[in-house]
This record gives C-alpha cells, sequence and structure tokens, in this order.
C-alpha cells in the first residue's frame, strides 16, 4: 500500500494540532543505508540504481517515505556523513541522473523520497572550508576557528582552544598549519563544524536545500540539526576559552570535556530551524522535515515540532535508546521494561495537545533491536522477540521508521574481532579507552561493540541465501565493504516473502493497521500498568473506539497486569483479536489464563 491508497485522516482526527491533517499522519518511513542495500556494479557498495531496482519491494511492504542516508560527494571518512559537495552525487553511488531515475520511479509508485542532509559540519575537502583556511577569504568565518590557548606553541598538547574532546575521540579542536588555528569538529577532524552565527553560511545552505526541493526531492531528513547553535558568551567566546565568561565542565576519564551541554538544543536552535523553514519549506506541498535532535528532551520535543512555532515536523529523540548505557555509550547495562516505558511514555506524554513524535528503536547508528534487547540465539526466539518490538514501536502515537532489515528480523554482526568493524566511530573509541586512556579493558569494550556498536546496523541488506545474501553478484570480483552476516541463509527476504507468519508479513499487517485506523495513527495514548517489570501495556482512544496493547517483553511468561486483567474483564473473543505475535487462538487462551507466553504481544479490541 503506498501514497495514493492509503486512507487520508479526516480533519475531524486531531493529529499535531495542524489543520487539515499532514499526509505523513499515517504514513511509515522506511531507511535506507545506500550503501549496503542492493549492489548493481559488483564494486561491493550498494548504489542508487540498486535502490531503484527495489522499489517493488519496498511499494509491496507498504511503506510511503524512503529516507536515504547521504549519497552526495564525500570523501567517506565517514561513511557519507562527511560532504564535500552537496549538489552531486557520490561516484560511489552513482550520477544525478540516477537520482533522477529514483525520484521518477519512487514517484511512479507513490512513494516518496527523503534525503539525509548534513549542516552541522561539513568535510574538510568542501570548497568552502578549504577557502576559510585563508583568513582573508569571504569564508574565512564560515567555521569555528580559534588561536592557540595564549602561552602554548600552536599543534602542540594543551595548546588547544578549549578541553572539549571529540564524540569519536580524541580532541575536538585540530590544527591547520595553513590557517595557523584550530578549528572545531564534534565528530571526525574530517567533519569540521560550521559557523551558523554566521548568516552568509545559513543562505548557502538554504540555497542549497532549495535546489534539491526544486529537483523533486520530498524533504529532508537533517543530521544532528540540534548542534548548529553553540553556546557563546557576549563576546563570542566558547566556554573553557582563555577569557570566555562561560566555565566549561571538568575532564572526564579519557581526557577530555564535553562539547555535548554547549552544541546541542543551543540558544538559537529556535530561531535558525524558523527561519529554515521560511526560507526553503514556506509555501511548499507534500514534503516532510525530520531533525535528528541530540540534546532535546521531550518537552522541548513539542515546542519544535509544534506546527504553530513553525520549525520541524518531527525530531528524533534519544532518550529512550541510552536505557541500556551509563555514563560511557561503551558502558552498558542490562535492558529493563520500565526502563524504556519511563522514556517512551515522557515521549507520549510531551506531544498529547501538539507536536508529534518520530517513533524508532533501529537505524544506522543503532544496533539492531532484536539483539540488542530481544533474543536472536535461535529462530522461534528471534522472530517473537522481533514481532514484539514491532508491535510495540508502531502501536504508539507517532510516525514509525523502519530501518532496512528491520521488517526481516536481521540480527547485529556478532563480530568477533576489531578488523571487521569498519566505522569510524568504533576503531576510534576501541583505542581511545582501551589503548590510550586504559579506562576499559579490551574484552569489556569488544563486548560494546557487538551489542551497540554502528557497524552491527551496517551489514548487507540480507535479501537470500547466495554467498553474499543478493547484495552482490554471488561472483562478484570484490567482496562487499563489509562482510555479510552469516544468517542470511536463514533469514533473507525471498524465505519470509510469502510467508504471512513470517517477520516480514507481520511487519506488512502493522504497516496496514496504521494507515487505515485513525486509531492506531493519532488515537490519544493511554499507559497502563506502569510498574511491571515486563509486561508493557497502553490503550489508543479515538472517539468510540478504543484497543488495548499489551506486549511481554521478556523471554520467560509474565502474568497479566491486574489493571489490564481488570480491563477485560472476562476474556476476549476470537474477532477482538487484532494483531497477536502468536496467533489469534493463543492470544484468546492466554487472555483467558491470565499469563502472556514470552514475547507475546496481542492488539485488542475493546
Amino acid at each position: 500500500m503506498t501514497d495514493f491508497n492509503r486512507s487520508v485522516l479526516p480533519d475531524a482526527v486531531r493529529s499535531n494540532g495542524a489543520t487539515p491533517n499532514p499526509w505523513w499522519a499515517n504514513a511509515v518511513v522506511y531507511q535506507i543505508y545506500p550503501r549496503s542495500f542492493q549492489d548493481t556494479n559488483g564494486d561491493g557498495i550498494g548504489d542508487l540504481k540498486g535502490i531503484t531496482s527495489r522499489l517493488d519491494y519496498l511499494a509491496d511492504l507498504g511503506v510511503d517515505v524512503l529516507w536515504l542516508s547521504p549519497v552526495y560527494r564525500s570523501p567517506q571518512d565517514d561513511n557519507g556523513y562527511d560532504i564535500s559537495d552537496y549538489q552531486d552525487i557520490d561516484p560511489l553511488f552513482g550520477t544525478l541522473d540516477d537520482m533522477d531515475e529514483l525520484l521518477a520511479e519512487a514517484h511512479r509508485r507513490g512513494l516518496k523520497i527523503v534525503m539525509d542532509l548534513v549542516v552541522n559540519h561539513t568535510s574538510d575537502e568542501h570548497a568552502w572550508f578549504q577557502a576559510s583556511r585563508d583568513r582573508d577569504d569571504p569564508h574565512a568565518d564560515w567555521y569555528w576557528w580559534r588561536p592557540a590557548r595564549p602561552g602554548h606553541e600552536p599543534g602542540t598538547p594543551g595548546a588547544e582552544p578549549n578541553r572539549w574532546g571529540s564524540y569519536f575521540g580524541g580532541s575536538a579542536w585540530q590544527y591547520d598549519p595553513k590557517r595557523g588555528e584550530y578549528y572545531l569538529h564534534q565528530y571526525s577532524r574530517k567533519q569540521p563544524d560550521l559557523n551558523w552565527e554566521n548568516p552568509e553560511v545559513r543562505k548557502a545552505v538554504y540555497r542549497m536545500m532549495n535546489w534539491w526541493m526544486d529537483r523533486g526531492i520530498d524533504g529532508f531528513r537533517m543530521d544532528v540539526i540540534t548542534q548548529v547553535s553553540k553556546t557563546v558568551d557576549k563576546n563570542g567566546k566558547l566556554p573553557g576559552e582563555d577569557g570566555s565568561e562561560i566555565e566549561d565542565y571538568p575532564v572526564g576519564e579519557e581526557g577530555y570535556s564535553s562539547p555535548f551541554p554547549w552544541c546541542s538544543d543551543g540558544p538559537r536552535i529556535d530561531e535558525f530551524l524558523a527561519e529554515m523553514r521560511r526560507e526553503v519549506f514556506e509555501g511548499r506541498e507534500g514534503y516532510m522535515n525530520v531533525g535528528e535532535a541530540p540534546g532535546i528532551t521531550p518537552a522541548r520535543n513539542e515546542h519544535v515540532t509544534d506546527p504553530k512555532n513553525g520549525e520541524l515536523d518531527m525530531l528524533f529523540l534519544f532518550d529512550h535508546v541510552g536505557i541500556d548505557q551509563e555514563g560511557s555509550k561503551w558502558n552498558t547495562v542490562p535492558f529493563e521494561v520500565k526502563n524504556l516505558r519511563a522514556r517512551l511514555a515522557d515521549q507520549q506524554q510531551a506531544v498529547r495537545n501538539a507536536g508529534w513524535a518520530s517513533l524508532f528503536f533501529c537505524n544506522h547508528d543503532q544496533p539492531r533491536v532484536v539483539s540488542r534487547w530481544g533474543n536472536d540465539s535461535d529462530r522461534e526466539s528471534r522472530e517473537l522477540s522481533a514481532k514484539a518490538f514491532g508491535m510495540l514501536l508502531h502501536m504508539h502515537r507517532g510516525t514509525p521508521y523502519i530501518y532496512e532489515g528491520e521488517e526481516l528480523g536481521m540480527t547485529n554482526a556478532h563480530f568477533t574481532s576489531l578488523d571487521q568493524y569498519r566505522d569510524l566511530e568504533a576503531i576510534n573509541a576501541y583505542r581511545q579507552r582501551v589503548e590510550e586512556a586504559r579506562c576499559q579493558s579490551s574484552e569489556s569494550m569488544m563486548a560494546a561493540l557487538a551489542l551497540i556498536g554502528r557497524d552491527n546496523a551496517r551489514t548487507p541488506m540480507q535479501w537470500d541465501a547466495s554467498r553474499y545474501a543478493g547484495f552482490t553478484p554471488a561472483d562478484a570480483a570484490t567482496e562487499p565493504w563489509i562482510g555479510v552476516n552469516p544468517n542470511h541463509v536463514e533469514i533473507n527476504a525471498a524465505e519470509e516473502f510469502d510467508d504471512p507468519d513470517s517477520v516480514y508479513g507481520f511487519y506488512k499487517k502493522l504497516i496496514a493497521m496504521r494507515h487505515n485506523s485513525a486509531t492506531v495513527a493519532t488515537g490519544e495514548w493511554n499507559l497502563l500498568a506502569a510498574d511491571d517489570e515486563q509486561v508493557y501495556a497502553f490503550t489508543r482512544t479515538s472517539g468510540d473506539d478504543t484497543i488495548l496493547v499489551v506486549v511481554n517483553l521478556t523471554d520467560r511468561s509474565a502474568g497479566l497486569p491486574g489493571e489490564v486483567a481488570e480491563l477485560l474483564g472476562d476474556g476476549v473473543a476470537e474477532s477482538q483479536i487484532l494483531l497477536s505475535t502468536y496467533d489469534v487462538a493463543h492470544g484468546v487462551k492466554s487472555i483467558a489464563r491470565g499469563e502472556l507466553a514470552r514475547w507475546e504481544g496481542v492488539v485488542i479490541q475493546l
């Protein structure tokens, strides 16, 4: 089911506060990581022609929007999130003609295309940055350049402008001998931060965005967009700089302080986002803009996504995907249902009256949920837990995002050695924490990478059981850029496509429910059994229609919470079971005996 036969929500149904309801209020988004989706030329890297070749699969699944991770020209230091030319396609992925063909073929099937956009930073190979290395150039103030700390030799340890560390390891400052100053990079040293305080930077960004919109794309997903506004004192100095009125936080176990509190949800972010809306999107129809939102709280999400404030349609919040981390990202703790419920409940409550929620567990930066919080140790456990987490997510209020392969129940990579990883963050973090700071053991770090490392989501899409999972020809001379998961022999699209009981078949049902039920799409969300250790339960209500969602998110049986049992009274009939992770008859029996089987989830019409 695609855009042209998806139910239109009537104006009588309230979604995010806009009138009429936005088209995306009952849509489902599918994220494609182009490098890993489909390779058509045998070079081991996915490409745009590969995406075009798989559009019928995506249309069959029923999704409405395809979000493409970056395909712009790039040195690929961070797999395309380091852009050197915003208005060209990297040859790895094809050409602008290939992009135009993808747009045309997607639109012919009723599918929209949203491009990933990175404007917090560029590549250090971008023309803007290269020009800024000359202090007399008009671009000189387009990035965060700073002199060495007084009394220190430029380029030597301790001469950095402040003690900030990069999220990818090491200092967040890189010395440039040509300019004789340091530039700020929150991420890789090849990803210098743009200076959004300069209005010329913003104008250039908006011109580029309009160029893409005029070309026919349907919107943007904006990478770390809430980090474009930095906290500075009245003289423009960053915290911890020499002479700054703002004192920085102490250094941590890796020897650096964090730029995060000062560069996330900064003082001018609302101003910048509203300006972007006016300059790029105002007067256009049928688009969607969503921002990745480090540092944004659920309460702030309501403000940013409230239509009356004219900023963004949706934001990706991260509080719920940090529940198994303590302190450092790489210090992992066991998953607990109550922690996930508390974070998601905060997100749902915040947009009860205005604004909108993005619903996701997986993406290119997050591991596979079935391995992270579910059980991928055997086929039955994997399929049941994949369905349980799919049901939980898709029955919430908001717009669901499916990451490539999530609809198949794809698992983590289960890499065992560092040389199997390709991700800059993973490799740098190991070096920083294990070899340099020595604040984590090799064994602990490897276990953390295997659980939550980003490459877990980046192994090739598993299309079939052939040598390279159908991602690239089995006789290709070049192996895929990253290892194919060996379990592709059992877990692949060809195996699941025609099986209504497969994880793929289950996701088709979830998508159809969102398309066809105003209650699923926009109904009020109310939490039940807030303290239960195993079961996550809530209702969705629209007018006189109410559905109950109850999911056991553990690998052992669970008693039906008293609040839920009371609501169900004498049990349920088969006709009331709208969806089950097992089957309808199993769901009826479970409710009757007051006990859910492991990973059992049921959607019930009340």
